[in-house]
């Protein structure tokens, strides 16, 4: 999945639940949730460092989208909730970034999560599914708006 998807929908989820720990917990649920759902990513297992920029654009437009609905809604006052959007924002990212740590800073004693993390996607990384084309991303679009449509009127 774009990680804007991952943005939007902890985004969502932060805004709609009070308690933090509840916010943390089920965000990273919904993160492996979304994830069985088949997608396409921009990013496999022969992605070098310089290829990164991708992930900048995307954590770029995502935050962008959830600052412009707060401002918008008028909540850039209520800290409660930048709190736990934030919170549902950061743990929703969370999967995939054990996934960074461990493939390109090294960090071994994160293999099991990767691993399950891995497993919850249907086509193997690098294969015709998982490519980053409109055809293996329709979900994602649509959860996308989904999960703007939540963050916005819930």
């Amino acid at each position: 999945m774009i990680l804007t998807t991952h943005i939007i929908s902890g985004a969502a989820l932060g805004a709609n639940v009070q308690n933090t720990y509840a916010v943390a917990g089920l965000s990273v649920i919904l993160h492996f949730l979304l994830d069985l759902i088949p997608h396409g990513d921009y990013l496999n297992k022969k992605s070098r460092l310089r290829e990164f920029w991708k992930v900048a654009v995307d954590l770029a437009i995502g935050i962008s989208i959830v600052v412009a609905v707060i401002s918008i809604r008028g909540e850039t006052s209520n800290n409660v909730l930048i709190q736990n959007v934030g919170i549902g924002i950061f743990f929703s990212l969370l999967p995939d970034a054990t996934t960074f740590f461990y493939i390109w800073m090294k960090m071994k004693f994160l293999k099991p999560v990767k691993d399950f993390h891995e497993s919850l996607h249907r086509a193997e990384n690098g294969s015709l599914e998982r490519k980053f084309r409109f055809k293996n991303n329709l979900w994602d679009i649509i959860l996308t708006l989904v999960f703007f449509l939540i963050f916005i009127f819930f």
